[in-house]
């Protein structure tokens, strides 16, 4: 069964991953999608999801058109390991990060060229916030 708590688990597993724009491959780099998708693949629960996207949009769903068909609802309470959040760092900017344990959140740094886990929420306000709903698989 894949669960919110075992996404976090599977995305602290990439801790250190390079960065890559559009990357998909832990083992070649990540961005923050490449990061969510290679997260629910080692939670078991693989998805497709979108690439060559450019540095800024405007249109959440170039990034991820259905948060639905990955197993996601949208989430109203507080943030809980595994839950994903989207940032609006900047004008036609976005970020994702994975909540994790202990008020921690990974996400693919393009500063730092790696995934890091961090004590505080990246940069900026949450444009969305979004839970995964436990599947059998």
């Amino acid at each position: 069964m894949t669960t919110p708590l075992r996404l976090a688990r599977a995305a602290e597993t990439l801790e250190g991953a390079a960065f890559r724009l559009h990357g998909r491959d832990p083992a070649t780099g990540l961005d923050c999608i490449g990061l969510l998708g290679a997260a629910m693949a080692r939670a078991g629960q693989p998805v497709s999801l979108p690439s060559g996207y450019p540095w800024r949009l405007r249109d959440l769903s170039l990034w991820l058109p259905s948060p639905q068909s990955c197993g996601f609802s949208a989430a109203r309470s507080t943030v809980r390991p595994g839950d994903c959040v989207i940032l609006q760092p900047g004008p036609a900017q976005f970020h994702l990060a994975i909540a994790l344990r202990d008020g921690r959140w990974i996400h693919a740094h393009a500063g730092l060229r790696r995934v890091v886990i961090s004590a505080e929420l990246p940069a900026g306000p949450i444009a969305v916030h979004w839970r995964l709903r436990r599947t059998r698989r």
